[in-house]
C-alpha cells in the first residue's frame, strides 16, 4: 500500500480489503439456515412448475383453444403430482411419529405431534433496541 498512486492499484486494494472483510465475517458470524417449509418440493416438482409457467405464458400470448387445453392438462398433472408428494411426505411424518412412539423417544414424539398440529407458523423478526 506504499505506492498506490494509480486508480487501478487503489481499486485493487479496496477489492482486497472488501474480500478480507467478507471472509472474516463469514468465519466469525454463524449463519442460521432456515428450515425448509416444503420438504416435498423436489426437482421433479420444480420441473412441473416451470412447465406450468411456460404453458401459461403461451396461453397469454395466444389465447387459442389448443393453448387453453394444454394449460388445463399441465395444471392437472402438476396439481396431481403436488398432491401425491404432499401425501407421501405426510405419511412419512406419521410413520416417523409412530416409530418414535414405539421406541419410547418421547421428545421427538411430542415435537412431531406439535409440528403436525400447528402446521406452518411464520416467524416475525422484531428488531430489539
Amino acid at each position: 500500500m506504499e505506492k498506490l498512486s494509480d486508480g487501478d492499484n487503489i481499486n485493487r486494494a479496496w477489492e482486497n480489503i472488501k474480500e478480507n472483510i467478507k471472509t472474516s465475517a463469514k468465519e466469525c458470524l454463524v449463519l442460521h439456515e432456515l428450515k425448509q417449509h416444503k420438504p416435498w418440493l423436489d426437482e421433479e416438482c420444480l420441473g412441473f412448475l416451470d412447465q406450468r409457467k411456460q404453458a401459461k405464458m403461451q396461453w397469454l400470448q395466444d389465447p387459442c383453444q389448443i393453448n387453453v387445453d394444454n394449460l388445463n392438462s399441465v395444471r392437472g398433472e402438476a396439481s396431481r403430482l403436488f398432491r401425491n408428494k404432499k401425501k407421501e411426505n405426510l405419511t412419512a411424518k406419521i410413520d416417523e411419529i409412530e416409530t418414535n412412539s414405539k421406541i419410547k423417544n418421547v421428545r421427538d414424539l411430542y415435537k412431531g405431534i406439535g409440528d403436525l398440529k400447528k402446521g406452518y407458523q411464520p416467524r416475525t423478526n422484531i428488531v430489539k433496541n
